[in-house]
């Protein structure tokens, strides 16, 4: 049987694998991706495809403005459906208004834009946003949204289309990977063979069909996400991507550079919220409907089957409940609700496996991998390549 050969062999079409294609292209390199199924359906497109640099910390915050830069260059030559309508942190207490202002004042001494809204301004911005609730707001106007359901399909139709080079095979299981000389050859389902120099694993966490002692030692677990969509709204007034208090409470740049975050007490009505890891988020589709989400379940790596196929009608309810606590709209006409799962790992943002100098594991970027991917990928093929 003929081996074809390539640069570079990636396995796992979702926004990590194909941004890792992505940048090995663009260093000239012939890649081969692959993809297990029909078309990407895991994390990568089960989000609210919000690109939020302002949420993550350290070199994560340095890979999400970087992917800020990467997704505005391809939209400008094809559109994978980037809208520029910025991000919004909205305070409903004086505890996250003061963590929302220490915030301000840490993205001031970097030099990350952003600016204040007065709660006249929040209500004139964001029309479908309860006065009670709104005091104050953060907001980051560079900051991005995607369609998750759409941009993965969209960028790859563009590397098609602009790299000669480049190779999409779906329905195209990876059942072996091993080294062979020099080379990495890479076997599929219906027993085609293919060899490159270097292999990227970027597969979540089905990665353990190909190496499962690894998998097996790495320490990750699987998060469930609770999401739903209502019927279109028309206007929404909820444009951008809308983050509440619960999320003030929960993401990493509040906790990391906010010095009251840890003294801050729960307000009773959050108790529950918080207990089923939920912090509410809006985003607008281009229908009209909007996104409310998200909870947070985990699971052991090992255990993820223990979640089963259903839908929480409690969890959608707490998260509705407290969505009417936020906006005026009818958020109880829903259109649908789905449940997303991806991998993290407790103590690392990323599992980052070099097994030698042929094949390479990255995978469990977490909830990161909208805002991180394009950036974090860069540096990795630069890495993997030596570039």
């Amino acid at each position: 049987m003929n081996t074809d050969k390539y640069d570079l062999i990636v396995v796992g079409g979702g926004i990590l694998g194909t941004f890792h294609a992505y940048h090995a292209l663009v260093l000239g390199k012939k890649v081969l991706q692959l993809e297990k199924d029909n078309y990407p359906v895991g994390a990568t497109v089960r989000n609210f495809g919000m690109v939020v640099p302002s949420g993550m910390t350290g070199e994560w915050f340095e890979y999400g403005v970087r992917s800020l830069e990467i997704y505005r260059s391809i939209q400008k030559e094809f559109d994978i459906s980037v809208r520029k309508n910025g991000s919004v942190y909205i305070a409903s207490d004086d505890d996250e208004q003061t963590l929302i202002n220490e915030l301000k004042a840490y993205y001031d001494a970097k030099g990350y834009a952003q600016s204040l809204l007065n709660k006249k301004q929040v209500l004139q911005k964001y029309m479908s946003v309860k006065a009670t609730y709104a005091k104050e707001a953060l907001f980051f106007e560079q900051e991005i949204s995607v369609e998750p359901h759409l941009m993965i399909y969209r960028l790859q139709e563009y590397m098609k289309l602009k790299f000669n080079n480049f190779s999409l095979l779906y329905n195209s299981p990876a059942i072996d990977c091993s080294p062979v000389g020099d080379d990495v050859e890479v076997t599929i389902t219906n027993g085609s063979k293919f060899r490159s120099p270097k292999a990227v694993i970027c597969n979540g966490y089905e990665f353990k069909l190909l190496f499962p002692d690894i998998f097996a030692a790495s320490g990750q677990v699987v998060t469930k996400l609770q999401m739903m969509r209502t019927a279109p709204v028309h206007p929404t007034g909820l444009e951008g991507n809308i983050l509440t208090g619960l999320t003030i409470r929960r993401y990493e740049s509040f906790e990391e550079y906010c010095p009251s975050f840890k003294s801050i007490k729960t307000p009773d009505h959050y108790a529950e919220l918080k207990d089923h890891g939920i912090h509410l988020l809006f985003k607008t589709a281009t229908d009209g409907s909007i996104i409310i989400g998200d909870s947070h379940e985990y699971a052991g790596v090992s255990h993820f089957d223990d979640f089963g196929f259903g839908i929480s009608t409690y969890i959608n309810e707490l998260m509705l409940a407290e969505a009417e606590r936020i906006v005026n709209i009818n958020v109880k006409n829903i259109a649908g609700t789905w449940a997303g799962f991806y991998p993290q790992h407790p103590e690392k943002h990323i599992l980052e496996y070099d097994l030698d100098d042929h094949i390479h594991i990255r995978t469990c970027i977490g909830g990161k991998g909208m805002t991180a991917s394009a950036g974090y990928a860069e540096a990795s093929i630069k890495q993997i390549f030596n570039n």
